[in-house]
């Protein structure tokens, strides 16, 4: 294949948020492709985070996995330590039982060999430095709006908003679940919304978090704490959407006084410490990962509910696949090879279609409140407890240790 003409890409990225920039950093850190051959295109960037700001809201669980593909691309030692906190622990029960009770389960990183469950990192944090290690490896950052795609033979290309054209060989939307660059590749989405919002907020408790992540499954949605270094616990509340409108009305201190009962008190008395934020709930899937010469990664291809917080875990799993797919080729001589984008495709959609199904069915099961659903629950629960081997089976595919994992993250 001909070399691309100077001014065109290999590869062009739309979305410069975690998914995006932490593709484009893995395309150069492993070498399928050169600096000054991938780009990031989105409609504005992000400033850097101050120093001294607090956490931010939105924070992510990320997986054993998830952190082997950020030092695959020479993100991770670049985090700040102050933004990055390691759980050992997790215990969800349900609103009938009691945390470490009857109807809950309990998760211990000791009982399967490893450091940690799982490591919560500031999402302002994250998304900065995945951009800043994008930049420093050579990926060129263009501001501007796409405003048509025009799949050709040979390349992609882009018109953008402010009349520039950019060519590349493979273009790969990441920029969301309201995706423009799936909507102009004629991609389009099935799903169901669920009717609820999730609030985000930090607040602190009178009783240590334990190095635990909480989660209480309630009738109206999961409530789940996970620890922060600092000692507060950042909440994700799911709530059906005139609750969540209810919620939202309140003054601080009673807001504190509901979350403490929808609780239990499991971490005693909670007092907000960051304003209230809110983000709808739905399930959506693109009926379709790949286009010519263009893929699908992340939001823009899937959307699950957060009650077991896969999404960004599993936006980085498409990220890792396609760089594998693309490295087993060659790299950039294969990047617009349909057969290849194809392959990637059937790879990353029934796993993320499986996973989508999964979440679906226990936000179902769990907003059941008849007898018979409350009483399975439970049992389920206290079942797996008493089972080690299925508890660690559960644990490792959670943390990315076991399941189709691409091979290169096995050995990192």
């Amino acid at each position: 294949m001909n070399s691309p003409r100077s001014g065109d890409f290999d590869v062009i990225v739309v979305g410069a948020g975690i998914i995006g920039a932490a593709m484009a950093c893995l395309l150069l850190a492993r070498k399928l492709s050169r600096p000054g051959r991938v780009a990031i295109i989105a409609d504005h960037f992000p400033p850097a985070q101050p120093s001294d700001a607090d956490w931010d809201l939105r924070v992510f669980a990320l997986s054993r996995a998830s952190e082997r593909l950020l030092k695959a691309c020479d993100v991770w030692g670049a985090l700040p330590a102050a933004r990055v906190f390691a759980y050992e622990r997790m215990c969800v029960w349900d609103a009938g039982g009691a945390p470490q009770g009857a109807g809950s389960l309990t998760f211990d990183c000791a009982q399967i060999g490893e450091p940690n469950l799982g490591i919560i990192v500031d999402g302002r944090a994250l998304q900065s430095q995945c951009l800043q290690s994008a930049r420093q490896a050579g990926a060129v950052l263009v501001e501007a709006a796409v405003g048509s795609v025009m799949p050709g033979e040979e390349d992609i290309l882009l018109r953008l908003n402010d009349g520039r054209e950019l060519r590349s060989q493979l273009l790969i939307a990441a920029d969301g679940t309201e995706s423009k660059t799936r909507e102009l590749l004629g991609i389009g989405t099935a799903g169901h919304a669920y009717h609820q919002d999730a609030l985000v907020a930090h607040v602190r408790t009178t009783k240590s978090h334990g190095n635990t992540a909480w989660q209480r499954f309630l009738p109206t949605g999961p409530l789940a704490f996970l620890p922060l270094n600092d000692g507060r616990s950042s909440i994700v509340w799911s709530l059906a959407r005139t609750e969540a409108d209810r919620l939202s009305a309140l003054d601080p201190e009673r807001f504190g006084a509901a979350l403490n009962m929808a609780s239990g008190e499991a971490l005693g008395q909670c007092t907000l410490t960051t304003r209230l934020a809110r983000f709808p709930l739905k399930l959506q899937y693109a009926l379709q990962y790949s286009s010519h010469r263009a893929v699908l990664l992340g939001d823009a291809a899937h959307v699950v509910h957060p009650l077991a917080g896969q999404g960004l875990n599993l936006g980085l799993l498409d990220c890792a696949a396609l760089a594998q797919v693309l490295g087993e080729a060659g790299g950039a001589g294969s990047f617009g090879d349909s057969r290849l984008l194809r392959g990637y495709e059937r790879w990353r959609r029934s796993e993320n279609l499986l996973a989508a199904a999964a979440l679906d069915g226990l936000e179902r099961l769990f907003s059941r409140t008849d007898a018979l659903s409350t009483n399975l629950r439970a049992a389920g629960l206290s079942a797996v407890g008493r089972m080690p081997f299925v508890k660690r089976r559960f644990a490792q595919r959670a943390l990315g240790l076991i399941g189709d994992v691409p091979d290169f993250l096995k050995s990192i």
